[in-house]
Order: structure tokens, then sequence, then C-alpha cells
């Protein structure tokens, strides 16, 4: 039997093949939901079920406890539907979907350091406790105050993965005591806090249009990992990153890109190139908003990410909507010094 998932508060339909589970349903229809083992042992994709009847199938106590059962909670891993309808409550009005509380002060352990420009360095760190629940797009504060850096915000740069490891792009930054801390002084095996997660840049779970990412510098690291997610659960669309270095020795995560080319049919990626180090015979020249004309004529249809510092974000966004982007549809992230905390308003946040 055929069923349809109702997401609450949105009212979205979702159908639901028979013997899918609820989790299958909703990535076969572009919607992300929070999960990791995909059988009924880690508690991620615990959700509330409003209306109708589930099969939950075989789960464990630890990730689905017998009260949240009898308060009508279900693992939409193994959750398969048997009534008509089954309502759950999923994301917000507009469909995003809901955020995770922001946490103080959760351990983790330093397992790599690695250089990738000569300003940049990616930062990986393993928690020393549960994972941090986040949504692709959103950061974490570091810092180390007994050391005389102050908690500073960095985006993640992978999605979520089972051993909750984090990816940090970190540039140093002129006369920046926290990122020259990472650069100069904190090593691999060190132990650190972080706090988070942070921010809404997140998009739509439910985006059906191509999705353009635009990029410079560490603003590299929330398009990573909105793109790692995306391609992970076959985004059925095309995804374009277009990202600005000086030269050949600023590029970053390069090899990720030939990566994802290879993998993903619907994959792209152009490099544009600033500054006199290009390589030779490189395509493009020129920052962002003076190449893009030449790689897209209509972005009515498009979504579009743009993350960087505020003067990147700026000449994107209006390049964008010379090209006819939907206000709507365009998500920015801009980076600015010593900027606080952006805690998600307390209407996107699960229970």
């Amino acid at each position: 039997m055929n069923s349809t998932i109702r997401l609450e508060p949105s009212g979205k339909e979702v159908d639901c093949r028979s013997g899918d589970t609820v989790l299958a349903a909703l990535e076969r229809s572009g919607f992300v939901m929070p999960n990791n083992c995909r059988a009924g042992a880690c508690g991620e994709c615990k959700t509330l079920v409003t209306d109708g009847d589930i099969d939950q199938g075989i789960v464990l106590d630890m990730a689905l406890s017998p009260d949240e059962r009898d308060e009508g909670y279900g693992l939409m891993c193994m959750a398969k539907p048997v009534s008509s309808v089954v309502s759950i409550e999923f994301g917000t009005d507009d469909a995003k979907p809901r955020l995770f509380p922001p946490k103080d002060r959760v351990s983790f352990a330093v397992t790599d350091i690695l250089p990738r420009t000569p300003k940049i360095v990616e930062v990986r760190l393993r928690p020393l406790g549960e994972n941090l629940r986040y949504w692709p797009g959103q950061y974490v504060m570091l810092g180390d105050e007994r050391a005389g850096a102050p908690p500073r915000s960095y985006s993640i740069a992978n999605a979520p993965r089972p051993d909750g490891e984090l990816h940090l792009l970190i540039a140093r930054v002129e006369d920046g005591a926290t990122s020259g801390w990472v650069h100069d002084t904190l090593e691999v095996g060190d132990r650190v806090t972080v706090a988070g997660p942070y921010g809404t840049f997140v998009g739509d779970a439910a985006t059906d249009t191509p999705v353009l990412c635009l990029a410079s510098g560490s603003g590299l690291a929330p398009i990573m990992a909105l793109t790692d997610a995306a391609l992970r659960r076959g985004f059925p669309h095309p995804v374009t990153i277009v990202f600005s270095a000086r030269g050949v020795e600023d590029e970053v995560d390069e090899g990720m890109f030939a990566f994802w080319t290879l993998k993903h049919r619907k994959f792209n990626s152009v490099i544009t190139y600033t500054g006199d180090d290009a390589p030779a015979g490189a395509k493009h020249r020129g920052r962002i908003p003076v190449v893009l004309p030449g790689l897209f004529t209509d972005l009515s249809n498009h979504t579009i990410f743009i993350a960087g510092s505020p003067e990147f974000v700026d000449a994107c966004r209006a390049s964008v909507a010379e090209l006819g982007a939907d206000p709507d549809h365009v998500h920015v992230e801009g980076y600015y010094p010593q900027a606080p905390a952006e805690s998600p308003p307390a209407h996107r946040l699960t229970g």
C-alpha cells in the first residue's frame, strides 16, 4: 500500500512507496532528515508522529525509549506507514529543517591539522563524547581564553558523519589572536572545546532547482558541507561551485572538486583567478561578478548560496540579481571579524 507522508506544520506531502521507510520517502523527495545508523540504533531521526500509524520495526531502547514511544515519537529510518496518511512534525512553515539548540563547551580532540593554502589550514576534530548535531552550512565557536584566543566562529566544512568528526577551514587573520593560536600553537592531540551549532545558512530542505554556490577563501567551508550533503543523498539537480582564488596556491579542496566531478554527473566546479599567479591556460580570470555572466545567462530558476567576506557577498549578490535570481532563493553567509554567535530563532529549534 502506498501512503502519503504529511509534513507539519507546512502541510507539504510526500509519496511513500509500499515497503519504504519514512526516511527513504523523504530523501527521495529531496528532504533532508538527520540520520546516522539507518538501523534504529542512534536516535538521530527521532520524530514526533502527529497522526496516522506506523510499523516501527525493531529499534533499540537507547535510541527510542518506551516513554518516547508512548508520547508518539518514532525513528523514521525504520518506521513504515501502515495507514494511508502519516503526519510527522518536520520543518517550519516554509519546510526548512528544525535546527538543533546550541551547546556550550563540547569536548573534541584535534586529530589533524592540514595546510590547505599559505593562509588556510584545515583542522579536524573528533568528539570525546556525544556527536554534535548540526545541519550542513552551520558553524561553531572555537577558541581558548586561557591561551589568549577568544572564541571565534568557523563554519563546518563537512556534512555530518557517523563518527562526528568536524572539519574547519581556518584562515590566518592579520593580528587575529584566535587564528594565530590555531596556526602557531594548536597541535594534533590537543583537547579543545567548541560551542554550537549556530547560524541559519542551511537553505530549504525541499530545494527543487539547480544550485549555484559562490565562495572565496575560507568561505568555501559551508559550501563544501552543503555540497557534500546534497551529493551524498543523490540530489537530482545540477550543482555548480564557482570559487575565486588569487592564484594556484590559493586553491582549496580542488582534489575533492575533481572527485565529485568524476563521481557525480551533475556536479561541476569552476575556479576563477584574480591574481597574476594563475595556471597557464586558465580558462577563467577575474572576480566572480565579472566571470558569472559568461557562465550563466539566466539564474531565475536557481537556488544560490554565497559565502565569503562581506564585500565578496555583496558583489556576488548584486551580480546574481542582475542575472534574474529570485532574492528569496539567495542565501548568504558573510564572514565578519569578531562577529558574535548567531543563535537560531526559537521557532526553528527542535524540541
